[in-house]
């Protein structure tokens, strides 16, 4: 069955591969291993050297320490993503940053409390995000509905929905729609559909005549 534009009800979700003569592209949540990542339907990873192998672009991320990595849905991550996690922290308020305990020969009891680590909390990425080429996001950060970042950003900070953010660190460059269209795309949720609305209005989703956008949908 078509839909009204003419095309399929879309890949299915719960591939690993959306198309299985693009093995570079890999639809993540269907090949995440950790409790502590979540990831929303259609959302991938591009890399010729191993999309599946996602879950290694997140680092420092111990279950001990308790922070999330939350992607949402209908995400396009680029190869070379790094997620920095919380583990990656020193003690920062000590004498000395080094960890010695990690590296024994009877420097183990030198373990640091976890309230003297500067953990900034889970790391969120909302729906519709695009993360460009060799990007690095650091702990706690938040990354709203819509955003677009360039390749070789460093994210250091929250980013509104919508904008358009780059650079090391990434400084927030502009909006990519006025207020009044990124509020009614925040309430519209388009994500969050079903499939098959998704595809009946798929002209309008790809139309770059935002004037008419409020009309059709």
């Amino acid at each position: 069955m078509l839909s009204k534009s003419g095309i399929g009800y879309g890949p299915d979700p719960d591939a690993v591969y959306p198309n299985e003569a693009i093995k570079s592209i890999c639809f993540i949540k269907n090949v995440i291993t950790r409790a502590n990542i979540e990831v929303g339907e259609y959302t991938y990873y591009h890399d010729e050297d191993g999309a599946e192998r996602f879950e290694e672009h997140v680092t420092h991320h111990y279950d001990f320490i308790g922070d999330k990595l939350i992607i949402g849905k209908f995400c396009a991550i680029a190869r070379g993503i790094e997620f920095i996690m919380n583990g990656a922290n020193h003690r920062m308020k000590s004498v000395s940053a080094y960890p010695f305990n990690i590296m024994g020969g009877g420097w183990e009891t030198a373990v640091p409390a976890l309230a003297d680590l500067p953990l900034k909390g889970d790391t969120v990425v909302g729906n519709d995000v695009w993360i460009g080429q060799n990007v690095t996001v650091m702990p706690g950060v938040t990354i709203g509905d819509g955003v677009i970042i360039a390749a070789n950003s460093v994210i250091t900070k929250d980013v509104k929905p919508y904008y358009i953010t780059g650079g090391n660190p990434a400084r927030l460059i502009r909006q990519r729609f006025d207020d009044d269209l990124i509020n009614y795309l925040l309430e519209l949720r388009w994500w969050d559909w079903p499939s098959e609305k998704i595809s009946d209005h798929m002209d309008t989703l790809c139309s770059g005549d935002l004037a008419l956008i409020k009309k059709v949908i």
